[in-house]
């Protein structure tokens, strides 16, 4: 199978499986198996300690520059600590759909902040893209729905667009660390750093999961959620930007929301009602417009 073959079959496999991340966060949550910021610290904990076998394993080590560490410091803050405790406390509160078609904003947050940053000139494309987007985020937020298990809806859909915030910065911060280093050595630095970050936040509520409670399907969804979810869809990720291009990879986040709405809707009876639809439509089309090329190759 060439490579780039397995590439794209990667990048497909990592968002069903962040799909499925949706509905298993849900359950475990919805059945009062795990809370939140204790699950955070089973996902986070679990990968770190397989990245450093991983790393352990390896027949080259790589060392870190110093003046490296403050970025990693950053990345881990913003990549695991604020984005993976708002992500997971917000999508407790709100729907699966939602939280999956607000994620959506996170390419046009990158487009808009890295030109911020970078003192890129904000085409007419971004502009109305970031509209769209905003509009569509705004349709989920107001909407009125009794349907599927979301409870504080309008906050649980703010902390998802923070944490979307968050790991944007998160992406820019990043990219400069993943050209320098081994992309599996960053990730490993970034997790062990977050795991640190969030253990005083986390560590009450993990040690009051009941394991002993815990159900053969609650394994199986924690099962999911940390090795699939987590720690393959991040590997499998990073194989992807390095064969295929950041480009490429992130155009398979629109497949992420298709899989979350199939799997919600046949596990939790969420229902796709025409409000999703839209806002769907909205994002989607911002995410396209604020990342379309023009005719002189830039956006």
């Amino acid at each position: 199978m060439l490579h780039s073959t397995k590439a794209h079959l990667a990048l497909l496999g990592t968002n069903i499986f962040f799909a499925i991340n949706y509905t298993s966060v849900k359950y475990l949550m919805n059945n009062d198996f795990v809370k939140p910021f204790g699950l955070n610290l089973v996902r986070v904990g679990i990968c770190s300690l397989l990245l450093w076998i991983m790393y352990i394993l390896s027949p080259n080590k790589g060392r870190i520059e110093r003046k490296d560490y403050k970025r990693f410091f950053l990345c881990a803050l913003f990549g695991i600590a604020i984005n993976q405790l708002l992500f997971l406390k917000g999508l407790s509160l709100t729907y699966s759909i939602h939280a999956s078609l607000l994620m959506l904003i996170t390419p046009i947050l990158i487009t808009i902040i890295a030109a911020w940053l970078l003192k890129e000139k904000l085409t007419a494309n971004k502009a109305i893209g970031l509209a769209l987007g905003i509009c569509g985020a705004i349709v989920l937020i107001t909407a009125r729905t009794n349907s599927g298990d979301g409870s504080s809806v309008i906050v649980g859909d703010l902390l998802v667009i923070i944490n979307a915030v968050s790991y944007t910065f998160y992406f820019i911060l990043v990219k400069p660390l993943m050209l320098k280093y081994n992309p599996v050595m960053v990730i490993r630095m970034v997790f062990t750093i977050g795991l640190v970050l969030i253990l005083p936040f986390c560590f009450t509520q993990f040690i009051a999961i009941p394991w002993v409670s815990f159900t053969p399907l609650a394994f199986f969804n924690m099962f999911l959620l940390v090795i699939f979810g987590t720690f393959l869809a991040y590997l499998f990720n990073v194989y992807g930007i390095k064969i295929l291009g950041a480009s490429t990879a992130g155009a398979y986040i629109y497949s992420q929301p298709v899989f979350a709405a199939i799997v919600a809707i046949i596990f939790l009876n969420e229902e796709l009602s025409m409000y999703k639809i839209v806002a769907a439509a909205l994002i989607a089309s911002g995410v396209y417009l604020s990342n379309k090329k023009l005719a002189n190759g830039t956006v």
